[in-house]
């Protein structure tokens, strides 16, 4: 019996744990501790202990597939790569568009943005991030210069006072939990706001229940208390920051007095005074965050907010500070950082900046699309859907927006609307099924490479089994169907590694990066400018990325979610994660023992809601928005707050994103899955 570890790093959250696959007779066949990763030291949670188990499923996908009269046939890689090329080069630049990954590697999403920009032509070119975090890249870049996680993961049990609003964290990143736990041990405060009493709740000092979508509101209230007693860092915010003025003239309102904004927010003006004396005298004090503050129409004011209480209280730059922005894919920093985004090339280069294109011309040797922003992927169902023909083909990789985008039946419109769409993945997922060609890829298990965890630090995979059957790495089809479109010399990559090396080459925050450097279990904080470099664990030291050094405060106002409770639809609903699954499902929900935990999907409500509407716990009741219904059984439980509901969105039986509002914020065009309005039926009344 031949036997092995291999150390490598988990494909689901952003936390970025390090374990080591477990290879008998060159198949994996389980996980075991790596105490040698700094993130985890050996410890895991339930879905990195079973990241094993859904690697050899019987339903993996095996051989390129393509539609013949409404039915997938099997089909050679020559022949599903002869007939892709055809209709690609059919199509024009402007008619295409391309869904990059938050699931694969940072040199997968490198070669399909520089298959979208170079091969073509196309600026439609997005992913994931766009529904999670991309208010996050808008407002932190705003306030700081720079749209990334502050700190590291170690820092936060260095802090003094942590406060966690929109962020589940003991549910959606345990081991970052654990960090909370390390702190709180030290004697640190620990704040959570949160709709739902949830695990991470339930472990505070201080817990605020409140309504979904009155962040803003909290945070100027907590921010007008700071100032009022003169709790803010008054030396930082004269010699690092601008604009304080124009921010203290907005928060200083009448509108966000205690008294106010506990009515707006529904947490007692008692706990909100309390939350900014604990936060305003702490010696360090960090903000963790995740969707629960991004995902809303004012999800960049939301960020931004956040960005002006640590500006003010002096919490940049320094150990326990902080502003977190937990991701919530295992390489959605990454895929944002390789350019797989609408905007903006490897490294967050313009690509409305001439001299940023000329670059990239330069460095792929090669014509590409124009420096032009293209579509986001919510504006591409948006346009997919309801202009129809003005986006003839769409590549996916990795990615499902029949279960993960807003608005399901508007989402299926769309895709339908596609005359050829190709979609690569490792499971027939809900949109593949909706796919003229579908492509079999690689897990993460099964190839080399690098992703980027919500900390900034690159690490690596190691491949520890083949694919299934003919299935390929996500690198080799791009850089195959590359060379097949008359691209040999763009696409000439042997290896993940040879692809890293051009990465560093054209982005400058990885610029000092290279495998052998990575390949230690610490590897490496971005930026990373040089050889010499040791990384970045903190950032915004000595000053801010803007050109001048400083931070931006910014005034913001609140305002209400796009969609608020009715006569008609008089509850609020939110979304989240559950700790045993994961996203769509489509990884998870093939983990048997993950599956057995919470194998559907439920919707909280609080007692009082219940009795009012003669809901009983555990009855099947249908829930109803201006979108669509779903029928789900009920959670009766006092862990939520009187008017608000809650429902876990991995479940395509049930789900949430049948419900959830597709009103975008402005700025980041991400969606508000975290507040619409809703109503309850009992299903025997309902008929």
């Amino acid at each position: 019996m031949d036997m092995k570890y291999v150390p490598t790093t988990c494909p689901y959250c952003g936390c970025g744990c390090g374990f080591n696959l477990v290879v008998q007779d060159k198949k994996v066949v389980g996980v075991a501790p790596w105490h040698r990763s700094p993130v985890n030291e050996g410890k895991l949670c339930p879905k990195g202990n079973y990241a094993y188990e859904f690697v050899n499923s019987p339903d993996r996908l095996t051989k390129p597939l393509i539609k013949k009269d409404g039915k997938f046939v099997e089909a050679s890689w020559d022949e599903a790569y002869k007939l892709i090329v055809s209709k690609f080069k059919s199509y024009k630049g402007d008619e295409m568009a391309c869904l990059s990954s938050a699931r694969v590697s940072n040199e997968e999403n490198y070669l399909m943005q520089k298959f979208a920009r170079a091969v073509l032509k196309t600026p439609n070119i997005d992913h994931c991030a766009r529904l999670c975090h991309a208010s996050t890249v808008v407002g932190l870049a705003g306030a700081f210069g720079s749209g990334a996680m502050t700190n590291s993961i170690g820092d936060i049990g260095e802090s003094k006072c942590i406060f966690v609003i929109g962020s589940n964290t003991f549910e959606q990143h345990p081991l970052i939990g654990r960090q909370i736990m390390l702190a709180k041990q030290r004697g640190a405060k620990v704040i959570v706001a949160d709709p739902r009493f949830t695990p991470t709740a339930k472990q505070a000092d201080l817990y605020m229940p409140f309504y979904s979508g009155t962040d803003v509101a909290i945070l100027n209230c907590i921010m007008q208390q700071i100032i009022k007693n003169g709790w803010e860092d008054k030396e930082f915010i004269a010699k690092r920051t601008k604009d304080y003025d124009k921010f203290k003239e907005v928060v200083m309102k009448d509108t966000y007095s205690l008294e106010n904004v506990s009515k707006i927010s529904g947490i007692p003006a008692k706990d909100l005074a309390t939350a900014a004396e604990w936060i305003g005298k702490a010696e360090s004090s960090n903000v963790l965050y995740s969707m629960g503050i991004t995902q809303h129409t004012v999800g960049v004011d939301n960020v931004k907010s956040t960005a002006n209480l640590q500006m003010l209280t002096g919490n940049l730059g320094k150990r326990g500070g902080g502003v977190c922005a937990l991701r919530g894919q295992n390489n959605v920093q990454g895929a944002c950082d390789m350019g797989a985004l609408a905007n903006v090339y490897s490294g967050y280069q313009s690509v409305i900046v001439p001299e940023m294109r000329k670059k990239m011309i330069d460095a792929w040797g090669c014509d590409i699309a124009e420096g032009k922003v293209g579509l986001t992927v919510t504006k591409l169902i948006n346009t997919l859907a309801d202009q129809p023909g003005t986006i003839k083909c769409v590549y996916i990789m990795g990615e499902n927006p029949m279960i993960s985008d807003p608005d399901l039946h508007h989402v299926e419109k769309g895709l339908k609307n596609v005359e050829f769409m190709v979609v690569q993945d490792i499971f027939m997922t809900e949109t593949a099924e909706l796919a003229n060609v579908v492509l079999p890829g690689a897990c993460y298990a099964e190839r080399d490479g690098t992703q980027t965890s919500t900390e900034r630090r690159v690490q690596k995979w190691r491949k520890a089994q083949d694919p299934p059957g003919e299935a390929k790495a996500d690198w080799q089809i791009i850089c195959e169907l590359g060379k097949v479109m008359g691209y040999e010399k763009q696409f000439p990559f042997k290896s993940a590694e040879e692809i890293f090396t051009e990465v560093a080459k054209v982005t400058p925050s990885y610029g000092g990066m290279d495998y052998t450097r990575l390949e230690k279990p610490e590897a490496l904080h971005w930026p990373c400018p040089t050889k010499e470099h040791p990384g970045t664990p903190i950032l915004h030291k000595e000053k801010f990325s803007h050109p001048d050094g400083l931070g931006i405060f910014t005034p913001i106002e609140f305002k209400y979610p796009a969609e608020v409770p009715d006569k008609d639809y008089p509850l609020i609903l939110t979304t989240g994660r559950c700790i045993w699954q994961w996203h769509t499902g489509t990884m998870t929900r093939r983990s048997e023992n993950l599956e057995r935990e919470e194998p559907t999907g439920w919707v909280e409500i609080n007692p009082e809601d219940a009795k009012a509407l003669d809901i009983k716990d555990k009855e099947m009741v249908r829930a109803v928005t201006r979108r669509g219904q779903i029928d789900i059984g009920a959670r009766v439980t006092k862990d939520i707050k009187k008017g608000e509901v809650f429902i876990p969105f991995h479940y395509a039986e049930c789900a949430a994103n049948l419900l959830t509002n597709n009103a975008l914020d402005p700025v980041a065009a991400i969606p508000e899955f975290k507040a619409c309005a809703v109503r309850l039926e009992k299903i025997a009344e309902a008929k």
